[in-house]
């Protein structure tokens, strides 16, 4: 899709022509005959901007929820825009922090941040390179009636004079896929955190994978996931920093969430100790965070090897930073037992997780008789746990379970 083709697609008949698209069938068995219906009385290319919009809608709908059907998207920019539930929780900490502050947002995309920030109350301004995109951003807000505005520029070379803040958000794709080398964003994350400083306060959104030395000194880093999920990591800078130096933030749902903050508080370092009742495993953006320590002082355990994230306890303790399994066995790691072990037991349905362990879950599973991802045969259910402690492979059979 073109400028030309988007900003036909904006005109009455192409909106119209839009929502002929939206209410066909454009799945990939379909989509072939469903454009060539449309090209009968519409303009080809304004055909596969429609098909390629309303395609992209249902995709985002997963980030997005409902608003996705009123937003506009282009391929790379639905990947690397911030999930609408995460960038709401962003926002209100700017809001928080920066009542009334003018936000200036460089490398906006296709606006995701703008608009939580606007919804918050929050003016602001992005500045996006590739042209397309920045049309795509300004009808965006446009469609929301939120007081922003964009323009074509090199975020690199944008004066951040008169912003209260900066939020930036680097690429961290290329022609081959992700890029988790913070040296290897565009631009490098070096030249945008030099860019933020200049701002009393700012926000560089970052990939979770990021490693901690590369976190500036005076910054937090803040992990959030959603559901359990890991989604994106971000440096808090100037005035929106806290008084850490990292926390893992966890959004409940994507949909009116609870939201749990966990910061450092105890040892970096948990005991070391031999399997107790329980297992716990730690959400991912605390593991990203190194706050597995605070997590095992909550639950009243430790770790069965100290290179591992998975957390033991005699004790069953409610958090929601971890999720709790009652252990049933722990087993020497083999095949061939665990196949008669589980055939014992009469297991219709099995989860396998693993940490620390080489091994292939699906692949496990079958060779443990269980074909696929789903159950289908009746029986009881158990969750399989691979890992190891220090060069010994173990299997630990285990059930979940909710603390009171």
């Amino acid at each position: 899709m073109d400028i030309a083709s988007f900003r036909a697609l904006r005109t009455p008949s192409g909106q119209a022509l839009l929502a002929e698209a939206a209410a066909a069938d454009v799945r990939d068995d379909a989509l072939l005959a469903t454009a060539s219906r449309l090209r009968e009385r519409h303009d080809p290319a304004l055909v596969a901007a429609a098909l390629t919009e309303v395609r992209l809608r249902e995709r985002a709908r997963a980030k997005f929820g409902p608003d996705a059907d009123r937003m506009y998207f282009t391929p790379a920019g639905l990947e690397q825009a911030t999930r609408a539930s995460v960038a709401a929780h962003r926002a209100r900490r700017f809001a928080t922090h920066l009542d009334g502050a003018y936000v200036l947002d460089l490398g906006c995309g296709i606006g995701a941040d703008l608009i939580a920030r606007g919804r918050a109350g929050l003016a602001g301004e992005g500045v996006e390179l590739d042209p397309l995109t920045a049309e795509v951003a300004q009808a965006n807000v446009t469609v929301f009636g939120l007081d922003a505005s964009i323009r074509i520029g090199d975020a690199t070379k944008a004066s951040v004079g008169g912003a209260d803040a900066v939020f930036a958000d680097p690429g961290r794709r290329s022609a081959r896929g992700r890029v988790f080398d913070p040296r290897s964003y565009e631009p490098p994350l070096d030249v945008v955190l030099d860019i933020a400083r200049k701002a009393p306060a700012a926000c560089v959104k970052v990939a979770p994978g990021i490693p901690h030395e590369a976190v500036p000194d005076g910054a937090e880093a803040e992990w959030v996931s959603v559901h359990g999920d890991v989604k994106e990591a971000a440096l808090w800078l100037g005035s929106l920093a806290g008084d850490v130096g990292r926390r893992a933030t966890l959004l409940s749902s994507d949909t009116d969430p609870e939201v749990w903050t966990l910061t450092p508080h105890g040892s970096d370092v948990p005991d070391v100790r031999s399997w107790g009742r329980y297992l716990y495993e730690p959400d991912g953006a605390v593991i990203r965070a190194h706050l597995v320590g605070e997590v095992a002082e909550l639950v009243g355990g430790g770790l069965a090897d100290p290179h591992i994230a998975y957390i033991t306890s005699d004790r069953l303790c409610p958090t929601p930073f971890a999720s709790a399994y009652e252990i049933e066995d722990v087993l020497p790691f083999s095949v061939k037992r665990l196949r008669a072990e589980l055939r014992r037991r009469g297991v219709g349905a099995l989860t396998v997780k693993k940490r620390g362990s080489a091994v292939d879950p699906d692949r496990l599973r079958r060779d443990l008789g269980f074909g696929g991802r789903g159950s289908g045969r009746g029986g009881a259910e158990l969750t399989l746990v691979a890992t190891r402690v220090g060069r010994a492979p173990v299997a630990l059979l285990a059930r979940p379970v909710q603390a009171p």
